[in-house]
């Protein structure tokens, strides 16, 4: 088993997303609302020095997701097709970050 944590920044693209991993037969996700540091940073007044960074933003982008799934291990290739299908690469920059942890124990879990 595998934990795939996903960073999408397009939050535009969630339900297509969504709707792709259960076409998939991908089910079970958890879906937090996040914030980047450096979006923090850049927004803290007690950061000034930061500010000229402001620049280095394409777009301003308030949030981002941060989308949990535990899969067996064969499915992550197959999410990972579908980030790039559906969302773009993530070799763009400011696409999001994809990475997978080991799960060792699991109980609540129809994966």
């Amino acid at each position: 088993m595998k934990l795939v944590v996903y960073v999408m920044t397009k939050t535009e693209l969630l339900d297509s997303f969504l709707h792709e991993l259960q076409e998939n037969k991908i089910k079970g996700a958890t879906i937090l609302n996040s914030t980047g540091m450096a979006r923090k940073l850049i927004e803290s007044d007690d950061m000034n020095f930061i500010g000229s960074l402001k620049s280095l933003f394409d777009k301003p982008r308030k949030e981002s997701y941060v989308i949990l799934m535990a899969v067996a291990e064969e499915k992550v290739p197959v999410i990972y097709q579908i980030i790039d299908n559906v969302c773009g690469s993530l070799e763009e920059p400011n696409m999001g970050i994809v990475f997978t942890l080991p799960i060792d124990d699991i109980k609540g879990c129809n994966c």
